[in-house]
């Protein structure tokens, strides 16, 4: 697969553990790349559900994938500050079809306010034993709460103003 370059647009898929297709994001523009991550731009982007339910993003958006971390975040540009949804998720790949990923349920949101909350642990405890998730699995996922935790409160990387600025700016350069 060819990286994409800045500017381009790309789909992103996530899956479920089963290999299931879960969620479809159609054109997000790449803001940048390098060897182990992506940052884009949702603004107004088409989504597609997996019951075939579709939906159009309310605000803009960055996005940062890693191929390291068990993660992937999303920073929502609202009127009242910047809130944060983080999918614990696999580490994404590329192709030529879409940038994927496996969803393992487990989010952290962000307020604009700062306050964190862990969300559906329910479903990930539900979904780990109908999926038969390993245990390796739930110990990266565990640890990946600790790191992703970790980045929000020291304001690393997409949790720091200065990345929700710049890379907003740059999506207006490009746009």
């Amino acid at each position: 697969m060819k990286i994409p370059k800045e500017g381009d647009f790309i789909t992103i898929q996530s899956y479920k553990h089963d290999g299931s297709l879960h969620r479809t994001w159609r054109d997000t523009m790449v803001l940048k790349t390098n060897e182990n991550s992506i940052i884009g731009v949702n603004d107004h982007t088409l989504v597609t559900e997996s019951d075939g339910r579709r939906w159009v993003t309310r605000e803009p958006a960055i996005v940062y994938f890693h191929k390291k971390f068990w993660f992937n975040i999303i920073a929502m540009i609202r009127e009242n500050g910047v809130s944060y949804y983080c999918n614990l998720a696999s580490p994404y790949t590329l192709d030529n079809e879409a940038l994927k990923y496996i969803d393992y349920d487990l989010d952290v949101k962000v307020f604009a306010d700062g306050e964190k909350k862990l969300l559906d642990v329910e479903e990930y405890e539900r979904h780990k034993r109908q999926m038969q998730y390993p245990e390796d699995i739930d110990y990266i996922l565990k640890e990946n709460v600790k790191i992703l935790v970790d980045w929000i409160n020291a304001g690393k990387g997409p949790f720091s103003k200065e990345y929700v600025a710049i890379w907003y700016d740059r999506y207006h350069q490009l746009k």
